[in-house]
């Protein structure tokens, strides 16, 4: 029986009985308690917790995905998603990805084995750490493959809500930097992806005051509906944030009062389509405009006003669909003190 197969390959929890010879071992159905911090259990759905009590409206994020490394960063995903959790209910997955260079383990394929056992210890303290902190039970993944590709996929066939991650990830024990993990997955995800920026020892899962970068696209619309969605749930203040773009920048010399009045004037006209958005959800707006630099202005205004949360699209700002991660939309991820809700 070959173990490690190189092809994306799902490790559940109680996988290391197989290699211990224990074959008979069910996955998915072995229960919490375990034996050894070697066969952590994968609790089957009924044995999850779920905390949401009887005649609570519907939470926006029922299952969350967290990609987990074991760095202080994706701990503070972990943290942020297990206090959501615990405050207004639903189901959290731990995916550890398990990447493995066929150069580098060539001469040493002993390392798989270590990295695998590696991965599960470090699911099952964390399992355990936040079972006895936050009360919430975490259904942990160990899988093979790239980091991005992984999590992704487990998202899907999970059908998560959200994907929750830090601002960097590993691949074997490099850390990346954004633009390679997380700003992968924000591309290929199809449900919604949260960015922390910190280990959030201060976080509450909930969300009271929030900033919404607005330019009347369709994924500024999405993003509104998504905030309007979580002030709801969380009685939250929302502040739509539009940005004019530096007109000299634009038009070069042309720099007149004419063509100032009629940029605020179009600022207004985009404002008030966000209010129209607002008002169907029955949910009070604050507006602001601000003139400069996109991400510059949003991570300033943020920073001015201690915003628990950036909500904006995942695409290009301003409407433009590229085939990457939004220039400003990354560049506010990068400089953001919060952390930021990207919405599909």
């Amino acid at each position: 029986m070959e173990l490690y197969p190189y092809s994306p390959l799902l490790v559940q929890d109680s996988v290391l009985a197989w290699y211990s010879g224990k074959a008979e071992v069910p996955i998915n159905t072995m229960k919490r308690e375990t034996s050894s911090p070697y066969e952590t259990s994968l609790s089957d759905e009924s044995d999850s917790l779920d905390v949401r009590r009887s005649g609570q409206e519907a939470t926006v994020y029922e299952k969350i995905v967290v990609g987990f490394d074991g760095s202080e960063l994706s701990k503070g995903a972990l943290i942020e998603s297990s206090n959501w959790i615990r405050r207004h209910g639903g189901k959290i997955v731990l995916v550890h990805a398990v990447y493995f260079d066929e150069e580098e383990f060539a001469n040493a394929p002993e390392q798989r084995e270590k990295r695998f056992e590696l991965g599960k210890k470090i699911c099952y303290q964390t399992r355990e750490k936040t079972f006895s902190e936050f009360g919430v039970d975490v259904e942990s993944l160990v899988c093979e493959g790239e980091p991005p590709e992984v999590i992704v996929n487990i998202a899907q066939e999970k059908k998560a809500d959200l994907i929750a991650l830090g601002t960097y990830g590993r691949k074997g024990l490099k850390r990346l930097f954004l633009g390679s993990v997380t700003s992968s997955v924000m591309v290929n995800a199809t449900c919604d992806v949260l960015v922390v920026k910190k280990p959030c020892n201060e976080c509450t899962g909930a969300y009271s005051s929030i900033l919404l970068p607005f330019d009347g696209s369709e994924f500024s619309k999405k993003a509104l509906e998504r905030a309007c969605q979580l002030s709801k749930i969380d009685n939250a203040e929302i502040t739509v944030l539009y940005v004019i773009p530096r007109y000299e920048e634009m038009i070069g010399f042309l720099r007149t009062e004419s063509i100032k009045k009629s940029m605020m004037h179009e600022a207004e006209k985009i404002l008030n389509t966000a209010r129209g958005i607002a008002s169907k959800h029955g949910i009070p707006i604050k507006t602001e405009t601000q003139e400069g630099q996109a991400d510059a202005e949003i991570t300033g205004t943020a920073s001015r006003l201690k915003t628990d949360v950036i909500i904006m699209g995942t695409y290009g700002w301003r409407g433009v669909s590229r085939a990457i991660m939004g220039s400003t939309t990354e560049r506010v991820i990068i400089h953001a003190p919060c952390p930021i809700l990207a919405v599909r």
